[in-house]
């Protein structure tokens, strides 16, 4: 990028963000020298005043856009001049534009193209005679005695009409070329626009999750993400024919103005190939275009619900350094008991078969999770809540009763424990274990850090998301990677205990350097400075800045390396320690000392108030956990299947997904109930977000129970128990006839409509 290029493409950044020109200015200075999103945001906020991360992001993402725009449009240049054709006014268009679109635009005329009607006609000579029918005035020769001239049989062209169907074929595409003309239909269809969905032919008879579409039409630019997933996802399984139903009547005016001389007596003429050239050329195109424009918008909010859900839950409360009994239940099977230390390391595993079998097995059962609670001085169970998970908590509950022990007992979300069990990592983890058992033993540790568990598994594994199959992959995982690498800074890792997978995620290090470290780890002990990781293989100085104060070391010689303080101010701390006369231990140990330092005398050019703000909290409290304390949710004993609810029940529950309409939530019957985005709250709730996240503990009331389908609808509205939302029938004047948003007063029907199946044990 030359200085001319990043200069016009800051003012762009500011034009977009809105942001101040220094906090553009440096904060681009930064990311193009390769520093990490999170340690921007942590360590240098004097430097970008004080952006936080989705500021930093924004700037990052539109920076790579602007870089990306700027080497289309040098390739661009470079065509068009190489044609001779590059006048002063059309570089001045190009470069003066900020959007891909109007960029290919502008380069479409002068773009390589197939063979086509008009190259055809120009072969044959017609390109004359396009120009005298455009340029015509209100009176001469009629068309085709202008066209007569241009018969030539041995060019295929044999009669007027042959001439005067080359030459519209001519205009026509001419007409197409011109950015103003692609951009005015544009504008039109995505402004005026109808989304329409009908049922595929031989379909209609067809009972489908899709029904609701079968003859349906929406405003484009109103369709809401879940609604177009859902249509895009039926035509995909070719139950649904999907167009967009433009206003032509409005668009062929525009552009017969656009096109048409004021007077010219062959208008009709020239409107027919005015509507030719939408018809044939512009619709199609655009159509495209804006199919996919509402597929992106589509998938950008269902990403950005993904990635909300994910980030809650990979903040869940962890429930600390406790040694834990995970329990992957099973019926037939048995279930996979796996003992953690409170670091957790694998202790020990048992198989037992409580739920199959007489009153033998039961005992069994009983004396053997007894005998590992004791062997191990296990302080919690945790029991996955698939398949049996109810189950074995009562039966875990009893058998503690029973031998009075106050052991805590906590159902844990099992999504993805399968994909992790039979992953490389879990391999690498446990070479020797059987799949079902590092399933008990990830379940474990699930519930004592939530977050250094569940970055071991792909995140569209873990069932938080929406429609997350249909959407682009590559602005998926993205956005998830990034949410990932968010929170595993935010909270801070242990040097010493964390697994490859989780120190790959921490500012600056990536897969090979994260391996790198636990070789050095293994090899030569744990860590006991930061500095130690400048003697890891291929870590340097720029990784160790990224990173090191993201890293915490327990018991380490250095106090501060146990802290977010980052090693580069640990001069500072020092000298504020002398200032007042004591070791730096001191600092940490006793923390009143602090309200005694004076922040403004140590403001300097590198360092504001911000950072020293930050390094005094964390002084307060170091190496503290940012997430919330554990609580555990308690279900009713009395309810633990479908059959045991009533409607008008009240029961706790745990919201396990957030989509769009709704929330989902566990009341511990083995099938979420869903929360209708109207029943979330007393209050009008635009954005569910607003109100519940994934591994939040909500109280719900039981609206409708359908067994048969496995539907459970919910509430969390005070007042009169209602049966559901019936939404007002939306009608749209250009199609009233069609089926717009029929009312649905049953919840789990209107999900199932919108595209979203509900499995046993599983959320998706």
């Amino acid at each position: 990028m030359t200085d001319n290029e990043k200069a016009a493409t800051i003012q762009i950044l500011i034009d977009d963000t809105g942001l101040q020109k220094k906090q553009v200015e440096q904060t681009v200075t930064l990311l193009q020298e390769g520093a990490t999103v999170p340690f921007i945001a942590r360590y240098r906020k004097e430097v970008t005043g004080e952006l936080d991360e989705v500021q930093i992001r924004l700037l990052q993402e539109r920076l790579e856009y602007h870089t990306e725009l700027n080497k289309r449009r040098d390739t661009i240049l470079k065509s068009i001049d190489e044609q001779g054709k590059l006048t002063a006014e059309l570089r001045g268009k190009i470069e003066s534009t900020r959007q891909k679109t109007e960029l290919e635009d502008l380069y479409l005329p002068f773009k390589p193209k197939r063979r086509t009607k008009a190259s055809i006609a120009r072969e044959r000579g017609l390109e004359p005679l396009a120009e005298q029918l455009l340029a015509a005035g209100s009176s001469g020769p009629s068309a085709e005695q202008l066209a007569e001239a241009f018969v030539n049989p041995e060019l295929e062209v044999n009669t007027a009409a042959d001439a005067l169907t080359g030459a519209g074929h001519i205009l026509a595409e001419g007409f197409a070329d011109q950015a103003e003309a692609r951009a005015l239909v544009r504008e039109l269809t995505w402004k005026q626009g109808l989304f329409c969905s009908q049922v595929a032919r031989g379909k209609a008879d067809t009972v489908s999750k899709f029904e609701m579409y079968y003859d349906f039409s929406e405003p484009i630019r109103q369709v809401p993400s879940h609604r177009m997933l859902a249509m895009r996802r039926g035509e995909k399984e070719d139950i649904l024919r999907l167009r967009i139903e433009a206003p032509e009547e409005d668009i062929l005016g525009r552009l017969s103005t656009l096109f048409l001389p004021a007077e010219n007596r062959f208008a009709e003429l020239l409107r027919e190939v005015v509507a030719d050239t939408y018809n044939r050329l512009l619709a199609p195109s655009i159509e495209v275009e804006l199919r996919l424009q509402a597929k992106t918008a589509a998938d950008d909010e269902a990403i950005r619900v993904f990635a909300e859900n994910l980030r809650n839950l990979l903040l869940a409360a962890p429930a600390g350094s406790h040694r834990v009994l995970g329990v992957d239940p099973g019926l037939r099977t048995g279930s996979k008991l796996a003992a953690v230390d409170a670091t957790g390391q694998f202790l020990e595993h048992v198989t037992i078969y409580p739920h199959a079998g007489g009153g033998a097995k039961v005992e069994s059962a009983r004396q053997e999770l007894l005998r590992l609670i004791k062997a191990h001085n296990i302080e919690m169970v945790a029991i996955g809540n698939g398949t049996a998970g109810r189950e074995m908590d009562q039966f875990v509950r009893q058998a503690l009763k029973d031998a009075a022990l106050k052991t805590q007992v906590v159902m844990v979300s099992e999504a993805g424990a399968s994909i992790y069990s039979a992953s490389d990592i879990a391999r690498e983890e446990f070479p020797d274990l059987d799949l079902t058992v590092r399933g008990a033993i990830s379940i474990a540790r699930r519930l004592q850090d939530p977050l250094a568990e569940l970055v071991k598994v792909d995140p569209k594994s873990i069932g938080v998301g929406q429609y997350q199959h249909d959407v682009s992959q590559t602005a998926l995982k993205k956005s998830l990677d990034e949410v990932v690498e968010s929170c595993v800074n935010f909270v801070g890792v242990d040097l010493n205990t964390a697994s490859w997978a989780l120190l790959s995620f921490v500012s600056g290090i990536g897969e090979s350097l994260a391996k790198g470290i636990v070789r050095h780890r293994d090899s030569e002990g744990a860590f006991v400075q930061r500095k130690q990781l400048l003697k890891v293989a291929r870590f340097g100085k720029k990784a160790y800045e990224q990173a090191a104060g993201f890293l915490r070391i327990r018991q380490a010689e250095q106090p501060l390396d146990n802290t977010a303080v980052h090693p580069e101010r640990y001069p500072l701390v020092k000298q504020m320690a002398k200032d007042l006369g004591v070791a730096l231990p001191a600092l940490i140990t006793q923390p009143a000392l602090l309200d005694k330092i004076k922040l403004e005398q140590y403001v300097g050019e590198d360092i504001g108030l911000p950072t020293l703000r930050d390094i005094i909290a964390e002084l307060q409290k170091p190496g503290r956990d940012p997430r919330e304390s554990f609580v555990t949710t308690s279900f009713r004993e009395d309810v633990t299947e479908m059959k045991d609810l009533q409607e008008g029940m009240t029961l706790n529950g745990v919201v396990t997904n957030v989509a769009a309409f709704g929330a989902f939530v566990d009341i511990g019957v083995h099938q979420d109930g869903l929360v209708h985005v109207s029943q979330l709250a007393d209050r009008f709730v635009k954005d569910p977000n607003q109100v519940v996240k994934v591994g939040q503990q909500v109280q719900v009331r039981v609206v409708s129970i359908d067994l048969q389908r496995k539907r459970i609808g919910l509430t969390m509205r005070s007042g009169k128990l209602e049966k559901g939302p019936e939404p007002k029938e939306r009608s749209h004047k250009p199609r009233p006839e069609k089926n717009v948003a029929k009312p649905v007063t049953d919840l789990a029907a209107a999900l199932e409509k919108s595209g979203f199946r509900i499995k046993k044990g599983k959320k998706s």
